[in-house]
């Protein structure tokens, strides 16, 4: 596996030109994720479209790879869920979300769902603390009903 750098991107030990397309295990090393992890989100991101060739053989270009280091950043290291990502992709585009140019997706009531509890965990508890006031408010209605 590729060894880990501090800005979390894997270092390319291939020995390959930039521009040369990957394999799915130079990939996987490139990225800084198991194979199986890159076939998995190529079924969750249509964006990533390796070439296949005979035999269903993968070769990533160069800005296959870009995205994947990016999906990877923004699952990994930024607390994004898949459907966070799928949405930031969907709203703001490939190239700004590789360029780093996308900001968050606009605020509206599930994007707590779009990150994990880690990411932002600030968020959560307001949501639950809310969440749990109406369920107070439906108990006194059920009450007065009842």
């Amino acid at each position: 596996m590729a060894d880990g750098r501090e800005d979390g991107a894997a270092i390319d030990t291939s020995g390959k030109a930039p521009e040369a397309y990957r394999t799915i295990s130079e990939a996987a090393e490139a990225v800084g994720v198991p194979q199986h992890v890159l076939r998995f989100w190529e079924t969750r991101f249509p964006q990533v479209r390796p070439i296949k060739r005979a035999g269903g053989r993968r070769h990533y270009r160069p800005a296959d790879l870009a995205l994947l280091r990016r999906i990877r950043e923004l699952l990994h290291d930024q607390g994004y869920s898949i459907r966070g990502v799928q949405r930031l992709l969907r709203t703001q585009g490939v190239r700004a979300v590789v360029e780093g140019r996308a900001g968050d997706p606009p605020a509206a009531p599930d994007d707590v769902a779009d990150r994990s509890p880690q990411g932002d965990a600030d968020a959560v508890t307001a949501r639950r603390s809310e969440l749990d006031r109406i369920l107070r408010e439906l108990v006194q209605i059920r009450d007065l009903l009842g």
